[in-house]
């Protein structure tokens, strides 16, 4: 193991992370979960960020490695690829080998040998549970997350750092009042995100927008009125008639009976089809049941209520306070017209991805009666 990390903000952030995946740990020992992974100690972890951040800055073939690095022994891992040989762990090595190992779920192995340094010994589809991972997701960016405790829908985030940023998540965001479910649940790992439940179907719509790196907006209205057309500008560019209900009547059938093969596949194809028309400029549109009623709609100011002037800002990052702010300050345009839309139609919900990555969840909060703006992308890693 080296003496010191190159990359400094690697020292700053090991202790916390590994106490809190001590703590993660500890927490889903108490609740009886089996199939534990082993905690990195903060050295581990150094080292783990360190190679990371500098293997992130390099090329092959005039591409940046995106791959995802584990920690765990082959014998946790299922049916693994094992190496002939183990690979030292160096930025060098990572970047000749992410070609091979960069698609989604896969992910290259590392332990440690007597003397704590670590290598690569292969690849793995399979992880423990809270098992630690360090996504290399873009040019001078990881992100530190673990596998949760069900083992089904979107990791556990902990950590982001990007140069010298360091975001650490607030798990006790979460434990706000006015917190909406879908950001709730990114925040507690222990939840169960069933394969049914309506936050994951939320969650899944949120990280396939974003995937497509158009920017886009998605409305979620209330499916027992139509008051929602009032904050819409008429005639209606795209409406749906019938409504398109494929991924209502995917999700409504796996209530019944959840034993449908390839279920994760499925699903994630009938939200591709959603979230791919939020690349069409104008607002999609979707009810509670998430049944599609319109896309590539604008949103105008409902007649009667006023301009929103100041709504507040929250980023559920430690030592991030939420803010009050003007709306113009949470992005562009689109931002802008969403929060209009969710101060006069307090019961619908929007969700705002930009070109950039950025993602916004626009509720109202009853309590401060306020537009409350969540930016979750540090989540949606």
């Amino acid at each position: 193991m080296k003496s010191e990390s190159t990359y400094k903000a690697a020292r700053i952030v090991a202790e916390s992370v590994e106490t809190i995946f001590a703590n993660h740990l500890a927490t889903a020992i108490r609740l009886g979960e089996k199939n534990l992974a082993s905690v990195p100690n903060a050295s581990i972890i150094e080292s783990f960020i360190d190679v990371g951040f500098w293997t992130s800055l390099r090329h092959e073939e005039g591409r940046s490695p995106r791959i995802s690095l584990a920690y765990l022994k082959p014998e946790q891992a299922g049916t693994p690829i094992i190496f002939a040989q183990p690979i030292p762990f160096t930025p060098k090595n990572l970047t000749k080998l992410s070609p091979g190992y960069e698609r989604a779920g896969i992910h290259l192995g590392l332990w440690q040998d007597e003397d704590n340094t670590l290598y690569v010994w292969g690849a793995t589809l399979s992880l423990p549970n809270c098992c630690f991972v360090l996504d290399i997701s873009e040019a001078g960016q990881v992100v530190i997350k673990h596998r949760r405790i069900d083992g089904f829908g979107k990791f556990s985030n902990i950590a982001v750092l990007a140069g010298d940023e360091i975001k650490i998540v607030d798990e006790q965001n979460s434990t706000n009042g006015s917190c909406p479910k879908i950001v709730s649940s990114l925040l507690d790992f222990t939840s169960i995100t069933s394969r049914h439940n309506s936050v994951n179907v939320l969650l899944q719509l949120a990280v396939s927008m974003r995937a497509h790196k158009h920017g886009g907006t998605i409305l979620v209205v209330p499916s027992q009125t139509k008051e929602w057309r009032e904050s819409i500008s008429h005639p209606l560019h795209y409406a749906i008639k019938p409504v398109f209900s494929g991924l209502a009547d995917l999700v409504k059938k796996n209530e019944i009976d959840n034993s449908i093969p390839n279920w994760q596949s499925v699903l994630s194809k009938e939200v591709d089809i959603i979230a791919g028309l939020t690349a069409i400029d104008g607002a999609t549109i979707i009810n509670d049941e998430y049944k599609l009623l319109a896309f590539g709609e604008k949103i105008v100011q409902r007649v009667g209520q006023p301009i929103i002037e100041k709504i507040i800002e929250t980023e559920p990052i430690k030592e991030n306070k939420p803010t009050i702010v003007f709306p113009s300050k949470t992005g562009g345009t689109r931002h802008l017209s969403a929060a209009q839309f969710v101060q006069d139609q307090k019961n619908a919900m929007a969700l705002v991805a930009s070109q950039d990555g950025r993602f916004t969840v626009f509720v109202w909060s009853v309590k401060d009666q306020l537009v409350q703006a969540h930016r979750i992308d540090s989540l949606l890693l």
